[in-house]
């Protein structure tokens, strides 16, 4: 086409189709190789626009949007170094299954291999960490207004495709744009033949119901199992109405990881980390079945525990979530259509002994581990209690990996109306911070993060939130971050390098650095605040975001909660 600026109508046509697709949301970090894209995404009305400056961030910024959501978010950047940053976003988002569209820009093949600035080998850069790899080349200006719409539209619909899955998670689309990266103007290409607004590929995105083979056979184990129980791990995907009709019909407890939104309800088990760790309980309930939604416990005692049991892992993605290989059965199925069809099956009756000792298990472990962490003695554990009770209704809960999960696997009550999320996938400290805002900017309630100092560290390039708004008229919910400061790695007193001599110069690593300062020179609120104070100000929420500093003594926190674990004990006796 004569005088088609093909580069441009490219980058047009693209975004055009993801917005069919569902794709509303991008973020862009700076750069000069990627000028159409990133023109293309801040001219179109209908996408939500992050500028960001650091790749690093940009990557968890998006990843922390399909957490959220559901719904690939773009992240867009130049070549070089900076398609480098992107990599543990595209790492993390293929682990944990979130769906993310990584478009790094290229230089064109005839300047590769010859020296030019920021220009690397950018081909299967993430290697297998992606559900797809593509690089289109530059876009053809020889080709015919129709074939150009064919394949572009088709390639928009591919990429959303296998970001959005089964299984989702990460595409990566690498586009090499020869100069004028400007535009110097071109139509955006229409969708003949096509309903308005449809997409121009329909992908099915169905997840796998229960085969009829596979019911009649679990539905057996089940029944002739009473002394059994359900585990829900990070990414269970399991309505929790489902979950406790399940557990109901079949007399089993819910062991539940708080991230796997199924610590609710009569039948959830809150206080299993410190109920096994009483040897007589650990023996006198070993369930003789053990039916797994999502991924591995948090816990590692609750792990070690569950290693020789009959295990049914459930997954739709057809995922090996089974890192100490106890598995005796996988299905491939949605946890929610298996759950709610075992459930028909189990008519009963059944004792109903075996759920009742759980229960009364659990309250007393509850009212005893309360009891100790009421205390006035600030740890890891209460923090996480307490933060975890008082978000609002609706909101989302970010808990950082590393201390922060396990503190809320060991303590969190169990709650309704509150969604926990974390980065599981890898469980890493790296992103938080971005993860944090990227859920804000997709998520309708109030935000509060968790972590700890080491991790806020890490990743204060995620304080530069830039415009708060996002490219939106309205502007995101403020966030609430409380840090943890423990002076350090706080996790490894937990761990046997506690003992050695190296420990706080090599573990522990303490920042000789004023985390409310650091804050504060990121343009964010910052206080320190004392223990009791917390609750009421996550459950008041603020008009801006702020970073609530909780200090804590590492060695006197390592007591407190040996000593809840200790009440859990003699309350069992």
């Amino acid at each position: 086409m004569s005088g088609f600026d093909a580069t441009t109508s490219f980058a047009r046509t693209l975004v055009d189709e993801w917005v069919r697709n569902g794709i509303t949301a991008a973020v862009v970090s700076p750069g000069s190789r990627n000028t159409p894209l990133t023109l293309a995404l801040a001219r179109d009305g209908r996408m939500n626009v992050d500028v960001v400056l650091d790749e690093r961030s940009a990557g968890f910024r998006a990843l922390g949007i399909g957490l959220a959501t559901g719904r690939p978010a773009i992240v867009c950047c130049t070549s070089g170094t900076a398609a480098v940053n992107l990599h543990p976003a595209v790492v993390e988002a293929h682990h944990a299954r979130v769906p993310l569209l990584a478009c790094t820009a290229d230089r064109p093949a005839e300047l590769r291999d010859w020296g030019a600035g920021q220009t690397i080998d950018q081909a299967g850069l993430y290697g297998g960490a992606v559900r797809w790899f593509h690089d289109p080349g530059p876009p053809d200006e020889t080709l015919s207004g129709s074939e150009a719409n064919g394949r572009w539209r088709a390639l928009a619909c591919r990429t959303a495709a296998h970001a959005s899955g089964p299984p989702a998670g990460p595409v990566h689309l690498n586009l090499p744009f020869q100069e004028p990266l400007v535009p110097t103007g071109a139509p955006l290409l229409d969708t003949p033949g096509r309903a308005e607004g449809a997409p121009w590929i329909r992908a099915s995105r169905a997840r796998r119901e229960p085969a009829n083979d596979d019911l009649a056979r679990i539905g057996a184990l089940v029944r002739a199992h009473p002394r059994g129980v359900l585990v829900a791990g990070w990414g269970a995907g399991v309505d929790p109405v489902v979950a406790e009709r399940f557990a109901r019909a079949a007399g089993w407890p819910i062991v539940a990881d708080p991230i796997s939104q199924l610590r609710t309800g009569p039948y959830a088990v809150s206080t299993y980390d410190a109920l096994l760790r009483v040897d007589g309980f650990a023996r006198a309930h070993e369930p003789e079945l053990v039916v797994r939604v999502g991924g591995p416990l948090t816990s590692k005692i609750a792990n070690a525990w569950l290693d020789d049991i009959p295990t049914v892992l459930v997954d739709p993605d057809d995922a090996w979530l089974d890192p100490q290989h106890a598995a005796h059965e996988r299905v491939q199925a949605d946890g929610n259509a298996l759950l709610a069809a075992l459930t028909k099956e189990l008519a009963g009756p059944y004792s109903r002994q075996w759920l009742a000792e759980w229960r009364a298990a659990e309250q007393r472990a509850r009212r005893a581990l309360d009891r100790v962490l009421d205390d006035d003695i600030a740890c890891e554990g209460r923090i996480a209690r307490d933060v975890a009770a008082a978000v609002p209704v609706d909101g989302a809960l970010l808990v950082a990996s590393s201390l922060p999960v396990r503190a809320l696997e060991w303590c969190m009550t169990p709650r309704a109306h509150l969604r926990v999320l974390a980065n599981r996938g890898v469980n890493g400290i790296d992103g938080f911070v971005s993860t944090v805002f990227g859920v804000a900017s997709a998520h309708a309630g109030p935000v509060v993060a968790l972590c700890g100092d080491l991790c806020l560290l890490h990743d204060t390039n995620g304080l530069l939130v830039g415009d708060r708004s996002g490219g939106r008229a309205g502007a995101r919910p403020p966030v609430t971050f409380v840090v943890v400061d423990n002076d350090g790695g706080g996790i490894f007193s937990y761990l046997p390098q506690h003992e050695l001599a190296e420990f706080e110069r090599l573990f522990a690593t303490p920042q000789a650095v004023d985390v409310v300062a650091v804050a504060r020179a990121h343009g964010v609120a910052a206080e320190r605040v004392e223990l009791a104070a917390v609750p009421k100000l996550v459950a008041e929420g603020a008009d801006t975001d702020r970073v609530l500093v909780v200090p804590v003594d590492r060695r006197a926190a390592v007591e407190q909660h040996t000593r809840g674990w200790h009440a859990v004990a003699t309350s069992l006796a």
